[in-house]
């Protein structure tokens, strides 16, 4: 992961919705979440946690896998995550982010 990465990302909110967003600082952007500094979807909700992340070597293709993602359902972005899952659990891990548990589903 070199310092131009971009990461594309799904948290879930404290009132069991999935967001998904671009960004080259993870922790930076859950920051701003959390402080309803971010996106306008974050006034009067919190991230609960990080459930889904991808690395990226350009916007571009951020934004393209954003758009991807934004247009599935939300059972299919749950698949997605828990498809995924033990393939990014290592990089989400080294956000130092609350993350998603399978063993313990919130929603």
């Amino acid at each position: 992961m070199n310092e131009k990465s971009w990461f594309t990302y799904i948290i879930a909110t404290d009132d069991g919705q999935l967001y998904t967003g671009i960004t080259t600082n993870m922790t930076r952007r859950w920051q701003q979440h959390s402080s309803g500094k971010g996106a306008r979807y974050f006034r009067g909700r919190h991230p609960f946690c990080l459930c889904y992340l991808e690395i990226h070597e350009n916007r571009s293709l951020a934004s393209k896998r954003e758009a991807w993602i934004k247009s599935l359902t939300r059972k299919e972005k749950w698949e997605l995550i828990n498809q995924e899952y033990s393939q990014i659990l290592d990089l989400l891990k080294s956000q130092e982010l609350p993350i998603y548990d399978p063993q313990t589903p919130f929603v």
